[in-house]
C-alpha cells in the first residue's frame, strides 16, 4: 500500500478513522525552520469536521502535537512527525455494515485487494487520512511564504450545475473565501450551492463539486519533463484524495 507521496520533501500519512489517530512524517523539512504552531493548528481546523449543517457531524478538537524532528521551537531536519488523536468514533454506527459494502466506498475494493478491512469508517479511506496532507501543508506553505513568497488560495467553485464566477476576479486571500459555508467567495453563487446541498441531503443523496486553486508568485522552470511535469505531479497528489475524481 503506497502512503507517501513526493521525493524532496516526502510526506507519509498514517493511521485509520477509528484508530487512536492519525498524522504524517515529513521527511526532508530543511532543519532550522521556526515553525509557526499556531498557523498549523489554524489549518488544521479550517480541515476540521461538524463546523456546519452541510459537512460530516462527526465532532473531532483535531489538535496536534509533533513527536520528532523539532526542538526548541525549530525542526531539526529529521523526519518531523506529527499527530492528530482520534476522539469521536462511535463505531457502533457501521456495525450493520460488517457484511455489507456500502455504495461508493472504498471498503469493497480494500476488501478483495488485501482479503481484509475495517468497516469503522472507512479506514485509510476515510477522509481524516487528508489531515496529515494538511499538516504537511501547513508546514510546506510556511517554508514556501518565507523562501518564495508564494501564496496560495483555493475556493469550492461549484457544485453540481452550480458554477461560480470567482476566476473572473480571483481572490489574493482567504477572506472572501471563509465568509460562509460552503467557502466560495461568490456570495450569489454560495447562496445556490447551499440551498443545493441542503436539498440532496434531504433526499439522502449527495452532490460533488470542483475546487478552484490559484497560487500566486510561482517560480519558472518547475517540473520535469516527461513524466514528471508539474501538472502530472500534481494531478497525483490531488488524485489520491479521497473521492477525488478529476483534475
Amino acid at each position: 500500500m503506497s502512503s507517501h507521496n513526493g521525493s524532496i520533501f516526502l510526506i507519509s500519512t498514517f493511521g485509520e478513522s477509528h484508530g487512536p489517530g492519525v498524522g504524517v512524517v515529513i521527511d526532508g523539512c530543511p532543519a532550522g525552520i521556526a515553525l509557526d504552531l499556531p498557523a498549523i493548528q489554524h489549518e488544521l481546523t479550517r480541515r476540521r469536521p461538524g463546523q456546519s449543517r452541510l459537512t460530516t457531524q462527526r465532532r473531532e478538537a483535531d489538535e496536534f502535537e509533533i513527536l520528532s524532528g523539532y526542538f526548541e521551537g525549530r525542526t531539526l531536519g529529521t523526519p518531523l512527525a506529527m499527530l492528530v488523536r482520534n476522539t469521536d468514533m462511535r463505531s457502533k454506527d457501521y456495525d450493520a455494515w460488517s457484511q455489507v459494502y456500502r455504495p461508493s466506498h472504498a471498503d469493497y475494493t480494500y476488501h478483495i485487494k488485501y482479503g481484509y478491512r475495517t468497516p469503522h469508517g472507512g479506514g485509510r479511506a476515510s477522509v481524516r487520512e487528508t489531515i496529515g496532507r494538511v499538516a504537511a501543508g501547513a508546514v510546506a506553505d510556511q517554508i514556501l511564504k518565507k523562501d518564495l513568497g508564494l501564496r496560495t488560495v483555493a475556493w469550492v467553485d461549484s457544485v453540481g450545475e452550480i458554477e461560480s464566477d470567482v476566476f473572473l476576479n480571483p481572490p489574493r486571500d482567504r477572506t472572501g473565501v471563509d465568509a460562509n459555508e460552503v467557502r466560495c467567495p461568490d456570495a450569489q453563487a454560495a447562496a445556490r450551492m447551499i440551498d443545493l446541498i441542503e436539498q440532496v441531503r434531504k433526499e439522502g443523496d449527495s452532490v460533488g463539486g470542483t475546487i478552484g486553486v490559484i497560487v500566486h508568485n510561482v517560480p519558472p522552470g518547475l517540473g520535469d519533463p516527461v513524466f514528471d511535469k508539474l501538472e502530472a505531479d500534481l494531478a497525483k497528489a490531488c488524485l489520491s484524495i479521497p473521492a477525488c475524481k478529476g483534475f
